[in-house]
């Protein structure tokens, strides 16, 4: 019973909680439970604040009892280790700040409280979220509940360890080159990536066209509550969009167009990735949507664009912020910003030239043709290793290394894109999550949920067909 409390959708417990069939006490206890028995082995929280979670579960069950209770009122959500929560630490996953006490709070963080969401706990990721899987020399590996010797993803690895296992009912992440999405593939979830300014963000992320916050969650309808809950706009966060209420209900997938990409031209998934795309594709058409293989004239310019401009920008954050003095305490993969040259403004410029054109082909090949959305994979490989990059490991995770092996950075590349992981399988090989990217128009947000609504009831949400056995 207790498992299947910590299973349970957020928004099937918050209609329990209305109905008065469970306690926001009782599902809290569930996933501390859960946690107690699964992090020693995947390593999903940073810290943990269940007593403060606990008298909160308590004010969230008098809310109900009064008809006061807010959107996420009495659900765990646990918050990655980046955004600032006043009073919590926040150490980046670095040991140079490993003692760092936020004295404010970020918007994504301060609207979950807001709406009564309990921050039970914070969840690991790379140093300064800076890889695509989620280690670090202060908080060691985190691994997906699928099976252990492969990666979370990262880097909210620890957001997608944590609800694949079962110690929360939300969690939130960050994306700048696939950090929500990658996770959400690696552990069987939906992730949902807003464009550009739907969440806001304080200073300097507001004006980063790359980066974006978002929900996790196990079901698409939990994604829709969480995503109605921290988007909209911000006073002091001119970059912010406007209020998009996501339905909670869709249309079915009759007569949708559906664009399907095996490689965006220049990727390499491997033949299991692509076999389930492909499957997914004659399911798609069997509800009624039309499928058609799509190339779009990409190269693989787009990671190097990619590559330039994250150097450019975490280059020169990071020589900022680190002190001097601190290299050898850096993991490799943050040791390779310091390592090569900074990036000139000049060459920072150029590198937009062929984001437009991108985004010019993506138009005219996919939704000027009268596509709805492009679907391909999320990574290339669900065989990626928890201690990938790690020293002794014997692979190098550098930064272009990284990029080449997930699918998701063009559509950072191109901020202004609603991009969705939905899993649509099971790996043969690893017994890992296969995850499929949908992406929609600029700024048209519910276009890639009707499709990923149309799959999970065909299918049914995966973690009530089946659960990770952490082994």
């Amino acid at each position: 019973m207790t498992d299947d409390l910590a299973y349970l959708s957020a928004t099937d417990a918050v209609a329990a909680f209305r109905s008065r069939d469970l306690s926001p006490v009782e599902l809290l206890d569930a996933v501390i439970t859960r946690a107690e028995a699964t992090e020693p082995l995947v390593n999903a929280f940073t810290d943990t604040y269940y007593e403060q979670a606990t008298a909160e579960a308590c004010s969230a069950a008098e809310a109900y009892a009064a008809g006061t209770a807010r959107p996420l009122e009495g659900l765990p959500v646990a918050v990655k280790d980046e955004p600032k929560i006043a009073g919590q630490r926040l150490t980046q996953g670095s040991v140079l700040f490993k003692d760092e006490i936020a004295t404010t709070t970020d918007p994504i963080a301060q609207r979950i409280i807001d709406a009564g969401g309990i921050v039970h706990a914070r969840t690991t990721a790379p140093e300064f979220s800076s890889a695509i899987v989620t280690w670090s020399f202060l908080h060691g590996v985190t691994r997906t509940p699928w099976n252990l010797a492969i990666t979370s993803g990262g880097s909210s690895g620890g957001s997608g360890a944590s609800l694949a296992a079962g110690s929360t009912t939300l969690a939130s992440g960050s994306d700048i080159g696939g950090s929500i999405r990658i996770p959400a593939a690696m552990n069987g979830l939906v992730g949902f990536k807003p464009p550009w300014g739907r969440v806001p963000e304080f200073w300097p992320w507001n004006r980063e066209p790359y980066a974006a916050s978002g929900p996790l969650a196990r079901t698409v309808s939990d994604v829709v509550l969480f995503e109605n809950v921290i988007s909209g706009p911000l006073l002091s966060d001119m970059y912010s969009l406007p209020s998009l209420d996501l339905p909670a209900i869709y249309p079915s997938l009759e007569g949708m167009r559906v664009a399907l990409s095996i490689d965006l031209d220049f990727f390499n998934p491997d033949r299991e990735t692509v076999e389930t795309l492909e499957a997914t594709g004659e399911l798609l058409r069997s509800l009624g949507a039309s499928v058609d293989v799509v190339e779009l004239g990409w190269t693989d310019r787009a990671l190097e664009t990619a590559e330039t401009h994250l150097q450019f920008l975490m280059g020169n954050i990071l020589r900022r912020s680190v002190p001097e003095g601190s290299y050898d305490a850096l993991t490799p993969y943050v040791r390779e910003f310091f390592d090569e040259p900074p990036v000139s403004v000049e060459d920072w410029t150029e590198s937009w030239k062929y984001a437009d054109e991108m985004y010019a082909k993506l138009q005219q090949k996919v939704f000027l043709a009268g596509f709805d959305v492009l679907v391909c994979p999320t990574v290339e490989t669900t065989s990626i290793p928890a201690d990938f990059g790690q020293p002794g490991s014997g692979d190098s995770a550098n930064l272009s290394d990284m990029l080449a092996m997930v699918m998701t950075v063009p559509f950072n590349v191109l901020g202004k894109l609603p991009v969705l992981n939905m899993p649509i399988g099971i790996s043969t090989n690893t017994g890992v999550p296969v995850g499929m990217q949908i992406v929609g128009p600029p700024d048209q947000d519910p276009i890639p949920f009707r499709l990923a609504a149309g799959l999970e009831i065909a299918n049914g949400p995966l973690f009530d067909r089946m659960r990770p056995g952490l082994s």
